[in-house]
């Protein structure tokens, strides 16, 4: 007997199907990006920075609150694509001063110090707003 080819086909779908992931924020739809986007079992979230409900940035001039902060935004991001911070396998930190790796590098470490995931932190000459210290990338693999 043939194989289903509709029921394959259906299956291939569901396993490339896109979904992506909105934070509300009005410059999303002007830049043409989301927040993060789930393809199948990976979800990559998009640079984020320390931006509070408000829209102001958390912890002007601390890089450690910001980092507190932005890895917050990027946990909320990945439970609404159906994942937790324990599935980030990458995450990639941009510093506007490498000087401030260690505060930063702690912060990072009390969400992420039992998971491990692949990262590097580099040094940016400056981010989207003077007030921002840090953004971070984030990808996650989850279990279907």
């Amino acid at each position: 007997m043939p194989p289903d080819s509709d029921a394959a086909d259906r299956a291939k779908e569901t396993l490339l199907s896109r979904q992506n992931i909105s934070s509300g924020a009005p410059w999303e739809p002007i830049v043409g990006y989301s927040r993060a986007v789930r393809m199948g079992n990976t979800i990559s979230v998009s640079g984020t920075t320390a931006t509070g409900p408000d829209g102001k940035i958390v912890g002007v001039g601390d890089a450690q609150a910001q980092t507190v902060q932005t890895i917050k935004n990027i946990e909320a991001a990945l439970m609404q694509a159906g994942a937790s911070l324990k599935d980030v396998v990458r995450t990639r930190i941009y510093v506007t001063n490498i000087a401030e790796w260690e505060k930063v590098g702690r912060a990072h470490g009390e969400f992420f110090g039992a998971i491990r995931p692949a990262t590097s932190m580099v040094e940016v000459s400056k981010l989207i707003a003077a007030e921002m210290l840090v953004e971070i990338e984030a990808d996650a693999v989850v279990s279907e």
